[in-house]
């Protein structure tokens, strides 16, 4: 068996694999001239860092491969489509940073406390200004966290055993895994009011970007300090730049920018911020364990088969694997759009399958659900392999239902998720040309397409709803692609699921609201 490491790892990640006498270690970086297409060729596996781009192309190449590794967390350097497509499982190895990047925060939380880099620079300058560079104690300062994954538990830890008392706002973890941490779950509002520290630790997607932004630091505590070792689009550079000259905020530490190196040098000069060029995971430490973490993961997978951390499907038969797509699209849509309405904690999940769907394989179906109702929030990449133990490590409940109970919809999902506010379920099928569509919510019959940008209206079920939205969304230039509503006479409770071509503006959803009868409005993307 042929092991290709392609990037530099550590040494004890290598003898790790040459353990195994039988196997073939290629230890690329050693090998001037090597070429990481030819060795390909007759390689089981491949070990990469970030320099190898494990492209379409190069796969092409692999005529055996079976497992890809990544030493290291993010996998936009590897192909997972390519990968999936010919059977290659892709791993990788999050959380093998967590303490540097945790242990990088804490140190620019003092720094950004103590004044530490305006000190050193006054004394290489042969001044010597006591007074000027008073700084706080963080003892009894609230440390405010948006997202409590694994790097934002760690900063907890660590901020804890400093005295601070700490408030996270993260809606996929339970109130149980923040108890064990000794956090204060709160709203994303109540954090940045209470925090005379911010730091951010979520993923980047589209509803976090500029999440902290002119408005958003407003609500801020004045004098509160910055900090981010996450994600540099979570943060609008030129808002907070502004912030800084008013004193709002009175002080910045950023290891991330929203380009890098960063193309705003007012922000990064500017005397109150402290920047570090993206090294929060760079120690020496963080880097030997992703390596003998990853060189495990591949061993193990080759020799029993076990595939820990995997980041793409599961190896499935090409005719299982096409009766299932269709399905797995449905489910990540209705979970993605149920997570959208409602916004809140999630705490439970429940899915149903009906007829012939439930003899396929409902694992993967389960999987595609969680994925869409996590991906939203989670920074660590969720897919149809991993999302289940992340639902789990959230303390979020998942239970499935084989049923019959509705003949009409003889191959129909049904998804249901309960957050700490309310309960929302939603019925859909595979159409045609195998697009999902909805077929109703909390038992009233809606039948729309799942895709795209959607506008989803809760309101009292009275004339004229549905003509003053047309013409507010006709009036901002917003065409709509399809109308669809439910309604309950009994109830007098209605939705409205509008396809428009165009993000709707806040503003916009605003006019909406103000609509006497409109109880919600939500833009949906799935």
């Amino acid at each position: 068996m042929k092991i290709l490491i392609a990037d530099n790892v550590s040494k004890s990640a290598v003898e790790i694999l040459q353990e195994e006498k039988s196997w073939n270690v290629v230890f690329l970086p050693k090998q001037p001239g090597g070429n990481v297409a030819e060795e390909i060729r007759d390689a089981d596996a491949l070990l990469v860092r970030s320099a190898t781009k494990v492209t379409a192309q190069l796969l092409a190449h692999a005529a055996k491969l079976r497992v890809i590794g990544r030493a290291g967390v993010g996998v936009d350097n590897v192909d997972l489509d390519a990968a999936t497509q010919k059977g290659v499982v892709v791993m990788n190895t999050p959380g093998g940073n967590a303490v540097s990047v945790a242990e990088h925060t804490l140190a620019l939380l003092l720094a950004l406390a103590r004044r530490i880099p305006q000190a050193d620079a006054s004394m290489k300058k042969g001044q010597w200004e006591k007074k000027k560079l008073q700084g706080m104690e963080v003892r009894g300062k609230t440390l405010g966290l948006i997202g409590l994954g694994q790097i934002g538990g760690e900063v907890a830890r660590l901020a804890t055993a400093f005295g601070m008392e700490v408030r996270a706002y993260d809606p996929y973890v339970s109130s149980l895994v923040s108890g064990e941490l000794g956090v204060k779950l709160a709203s994303l509002e109540e954090v940045l009011k209470a925090a005379d520290f911010l730091s951010l630790h979520a993923s980047a997607t589209s509803e976090t970007r500029h999440l902290l932004n002119a408005q958003t630091l407003a609500l801020t505590t004045p004098g509160v300090r910055i900090l981010n070792c996450a994600r540099g689009e979570l943060i609008e550079e030129a808002a907070l730049l502004a912030a800084l000259e008013s004193g709002q905020v009175a002080g910045a530490a950023l290891d991330v920018f929203e380009a890098e190196p960063p193309k705003n040098p007012a922000l990064v000069a500017h005397p109150n911020v402290i920047a570090t060029p993206h090294i929060a995971g760079s120690t020496e430490e963080a880097q030997e364990i992703v390596g003998i973490r990853i060189a495990e993961q591949v061993r193990d997978y080759l020799l029993l088969g076990v595939a820990r951390n995997a980041v793409n499907m599961p190896a499935v038969s090409p005719d299982e694997y096409k009766k299932l797509q269709p399905y797995l699209q449905l489910g990540e849509r209705l979970g993605a759009f149920l997570a959208q309405i409602d916004g809140g904690r999630v705490q439970e999940v429940r899915i149903s399958y009906d007829g012939g769907l439930a003899e396929l394989n409902t694992h993967l179906v389960k999987n595609a659900v969680l994925k869409g109702v996590l991906s939203h929030a989670l920074s660590e990449p969720v897919n149809l392999v991993n999302a289940g133990a992340f639902a789990q490590q959230r303390g979020i409940e998942v239970s499935e239902l084989r049923s019959a109970r509705r003949a009409a919809f003889s191959n129909s999902l049904g998804v249901a998720v309960t957050t700490d506010t309310e309960s929302t379920s939603a019925l859909g099928m595979v159409g045609l040309r195998s697009m999902p569509h909805i077929l109703g919510i909390n038992d009233i019959d809606i039948e729309a397409p799942l895709r795209g940008i959607i506008l989803f209206i809760r309101n009292q079920d009275v004339p004229g709803v549905i003509g003053r939205v047309g013409t507010i969304l006709g009036s901002h230039g917003i065409n709509i692609a399809t109308f669809a509503l439910g309604r309950n006479p009994e109830t007098q409770h209605a939705f409205g699921l509008v396809n428009v071509d165009h993000k709707v503006p806040e503003g916009v959803l605003a006019e909406i609201r103000a609509i006497p009868a409109v109880r919600t409005a939500r833009v949906v993307e799935v």
